[in-house]
């Protein structure tokens, strides 16, 4: 289609690099697959954090892999940008000199 697209995604391995570079590889795949891409990128996002975390953890699994990621990815639609993160990681969006918020970071004492 005519709409411009652009993917960004950072992860940050915990407990080895396994996990994360699973996702470098996978996690836009699944973003770039998914059904809802050009309809909904939001759920696009979500689901396809989810189908990656669960395709990884079957390679683990099976592979005997003890490690994990946090990941946080950016994904501009036109004029738009959709947010997923998973864990403690975080972004920043400096709009005219300013930090918008964009996210309240997970910590194991937030509900």
């Amino acid at each position: 289609d005519d709409i411009d697209r652009a993917y960004f995604a950072v992860f940050d391995g915990h407990g080895g690099v396994d996990a994360a570079n699973y996702s470098a590889t996978h996690l836009h795949v699944n973003v770039g697959l998914h059904e809802e891409i050009v309809k909904n990128p939001a759920e696009a996002l979500k689901c396809s954090f989810q189908k990656t975390d669960e395709m990884f953890l079957f390679k683990a699994k099976r592979e005997k892999l003890r490690s994990g990621t946090t990941g946080v990815s950016a994904l501009i639609v036109g004029n738009k940008l959709h947010i997923a993160w998973l864990g403690d990681s975080q972004v920043m969006l400096v709009q005219q000199g300013k930090a918008v918020t964009l996210m309240e970071p997970h910590k194991p004492e937030r509900d």
